[in-house]
């Protein structure tokens, strides 16, 4: 039912009178800026970017099938390639190496041996470089 120009006139009368409580401009502006923080920080975080990608594919239609298809064949195909199987994660076993370890000799302090008084002009006697 279409309504006629006389009711249209009478409605408009009648909501001309009608005038919002005090503080409702006020409030109105406080709860939106109370709303606007609060979808901005659900976007932060994991929560967040779980919801956009859960919107994201509730939007994709009859390609979602194809996406998700994809998606758990790369995470299949990455824990196989990943994950160490049975036999490469035994450490090799201990062989005994056929050759002797040496330990060197203790290092002797040659220049306190050194003679370097002027008169022997350099020399270093029975030193051995």
């Amino acid at each position: 039912m279409k309504p006629n120009i006389e009711e249209i006139g009478s409605l408009l009368a009648l909501k001309r009178h009608e005038r919002p409580e005090e503080g409702y401009f006020d409030d109105f502006l406080r709860e939106f800026h109370q709303r606007r923080r609060a979808e901005e920080s659900m976007k932060r975080g994991p929560a967040g970017w779980w919801k956009q990608a859960s919107e994201w594919v509730s939007n994709l239609g009859a390609s979602k099938w194809a996406y998700g298809g994809g998606m758990a064949y790369v995470a299949i195909a990455a824990v196989w390639l990943l994950v160490p199987r049975g036999a490469d994660t035994k450490p090799p076993p201990a062989t005994n190496v056929g050759h002797d370890v040496r330990v060197p000799a203790p290092v002797v302090e040659q220049l306190d041996a050194l003679d370097l008084r002027s008169t022997t002009q350099g020399r270093t006697g029975e030193q051995e470089f």
